[in-house]
């Protein structure tokens, strides 16, 4: 069996094999989302806490979170289910998933580190690895930088060089996405007049069509109240 392991203060993830099925025996029968100890795994994981995040079956069906079973079930899937994709609108679907509890059938373990022990695993957690692009967002932005609202933000934007061989050397940095711009904020206001102006028109028409159908509903009784009349008037000459 496999155990992927991932430790997110560094961005990285390593694929253990371990042979020995007894190492991997406490994983068994735990649920997602389970907190682990890793000391069975060897000494060099003497300290290690492991969070159980998921795993594929010896035939790639993944795990699915709140199905209590350690055996494949199908489920009926539609459109927001993870591991479904609708090629129609409205289509559903049942599709073979495996269940939440970990069993001996998985082929593939995935965990976390959520606690670290004394030892370094290497290729784990005595390397980082690095991020390829900055923050996107301007309160990400913000944050990542400890800035105040005053700071512009967009002079924090993390940029990249593109290098290409017999060209110049050119940088790339991402569209601050969320940024709060005069621009923005005439665009704004001319929507929020927009939606007062209709609102006010709607009820303008609104009012008339209550006028008009009120003065209606008048006409109406009048010519009944004359039709009521005038038969009156018809069979008492009778």
């Amino acid at each position: 069996m496999k155990i992927n392991v991932a430790y997110p203060p560094n961005a990285t993830q390593k694929l253990f094999d371990i042979e020995d099925i007894a190492k991997v025996r406490p994983f068994f029968e735990k649920r997602m989302a389970a907190e682990v100890s890793a000391e069975c795994l060897g000494d060099e994981w003497k300290g290690y806490v492991l969070r159980i995040t998921g795993g594929n079956d010896k035939q790639g069906f993944p795990m699915r979170q709140g199905v209590l079973s350690n055996k494949r079930v199908r489920l009926l899937m539609s459109k927001g289910h993870s591991g479904f994709r609708p090629r129609r609108t409205g289509e559903r679907k049942k599709k073979s998933i495996r269940g939440c509890i970990v069993d001996s059938d998985l082929s593939v373990i995935s965990c976390i580190i959520v606690q670290k022990g004394d030892n370094e695993i290497e290729g784990l957690t005595d390397t980082t690895r690095p991020r390829r692009l900055g923050p996107k967002r301007a309160t990400k932005i913000r944050k990542f930088f400890n800035l105040s609202k005053e700071d512009d933000v967009r002079k924090y934007v993390i940029r990249r060089t593109i290098s290409k061989e017999g060209k110049k050397d050119t940088t790339k940095a991402p569209k601050i996405q969320r940024l709060v711009t005069p621009r923005r904020i005439a665009r704004k206001k001319a929507e929020l007049a927009a939606k007062r102006t209709n609102r006010a028109n709607q009820q303008k028409l609104a009012d008339a069509y209550a006028t008009n159908l009120a003065k209606l509903m008048k006409e109406r009784a009048e010519a009944r109240h004359r039709r009521h009349n005038s038969s009156r008037k018809s069979e008492s000459k009778a």
